[in-house]
């Protein structure tokens, strides 16, 4: 008979398992391309075959084996249906990847073992599919000075984030003026200032960091044109070195590297990928739609406490102030479980505690000031 600690174990592994191949079978009803879509489905039938693994267990120990879905896989599920596969795989790239090694170190689970880390390269080329990969060219760059790394966040976490900045700065702002007594014009009043004002610090930053990520971009392709314009022959040891990282013999590689030197655009375009780790194509994203995208989803979440004084007034518009701010602080919560690790009521009563105790602070110093004011 297995102990409690064993089958608590049992469990978290079967509902891990059910919710990736759940996830899977999802990806693969949507995914439009045939090549991803075989993918998807044979990593959902390996999930299936290590949840019936722990099922197994948990029935030789009589213990009820439930299949349901969790809110997480519900969740996941509807974010596949609405956004595309693209907008969910590297939270689920970073997941697979967190989980390689959970089998690792006992016999009994050593071919899943090597299943959960064949998952995680197979998700992780997935997610990075279009992008320039990781080579040689990494230490290569890290050994000049002006090389910089540019990369791309992870569009989920970035839109719940910046939900969390709009709600949590509102609502301590909002909390801070009723503490102080304000009427409930002047809450109003603050209320929608702070929207405007947090969304457009919000968006001139994201502006500036996306501009300057693409104007450095330029900077490092423009100085690696020098390079290759000046020293060639130093940019096409370099390009050896790459294609020898990736697996080419010495002769192949110098044969590759010398036949790519011959044209000059699509040197530096290799040179560029491959060193630099960059996308011509791309340099960072566009400024003004991730300036647009920040503004937006900074308003969403400051929107909520703010609502019920359109409406209300006095105790009974801070009581649902407070109410409607619980509720979304529970939502941010239960969709930071997707990309944490832990589990969605974990992480919503979490987010509420935090979001209320920096509510009360801002409250109590607003009272404080009120009355050395007054």
């Amino acid at each position: 008979m297995a102990s409690k600690q064993e089958l608590r174990r049992y469990r978290l592994n079967l509902a891990d398992e059910l919710h990736s191949a759940e996830l899977y079978e999802t990806l693969a009803r949507v995914e439009k391309r045939a090549d991803r879509k075989r993918l998807f489905d044979e990593l959902a039938a390996s999930e299936k075959q290590h949840a019936q693994v722990w099922a197994d267990k948990l029935s030789a120990n009589h213990q009820r084996v439930r299949k349901g879905p969790s809110f997480k896989t519900v969740l996941m599920k509807g974010l596949v249906h609405v956004f595309g596969p693209r907008f969910v795989l590297p939270s689920l790239a970073a997941a697979e990847f967190a989980d390689r090694n959970k089998y690792a170190g006992n016999p009994d689970t050593a071919t899943m073992s090597a299943d959960e880390n064949r998952h995680a390269s197979v998700v992780q080329s997935l997610a990075n599919e279009g992008r320039p990969s990781a080579t040689k060219g990494d230490e290569i760059a890290n050994a000049e000075s002006w090389h910089r790394g540019v990369s791309s966040g992870n569009d989920l976490r970035a839109a719940v984030l910046g939900a969390n900045d709009g709600l949590v700065s509102n609502f301590c702002l909002i909390m801070g003026v009723a503490g102080a007594g304000a009427q409930n014009k002047s809450i109003l009043l603050t209320a929608l200032a702070g929207i405007i004002a947090g969304a457009c610090s919000m968006a001139l930053g994201e502006w500036l960091s996306v501009t300057n990520a693409r104007e450095l971009a330029r900077t490092q392709i423009q100085k690696e044109a020098d390079e290759l314009e000046h020293t060639p022959e130093a940019e096409e040891h370099e390009l050896r070195m790459i294609y020898r990282a990736k697996g080419l013999d010495g002769d192949e590689a110098s044969r590759v590297a010398a036949q790519i030197m011959r044209d000059k655009d699509k040197a530096l375009d290799a040179l560029t990928r491959e060193e630099l780790g960059l996308d011509p194509a791309e340099l960072g994203g566009n400024p003004w739609s991730a300036a647009a995208v920040s503004f937006l989803l900074f308003s969403a979440g400051a929107v909520f406490p703010a609502m019920p004084f359109l409406w209300s007034s006095g105790r009974s518009a801070i009581l649902q102030c407070v109410a409607l701010s619980i509720l979304a602080l529970a939502a941010i919560g239960m969709f930071t479980s997707l990309f944490n690790g832990r589990g969605a009521a974990f992480s919503a009563v979490r987010q509420i505690l935090i979001g209320l105790a920096a509510a009360a602070f801002t409250f109590g110093v607003g009272h404080l000031l009120g009355v050395s004011v007054s």
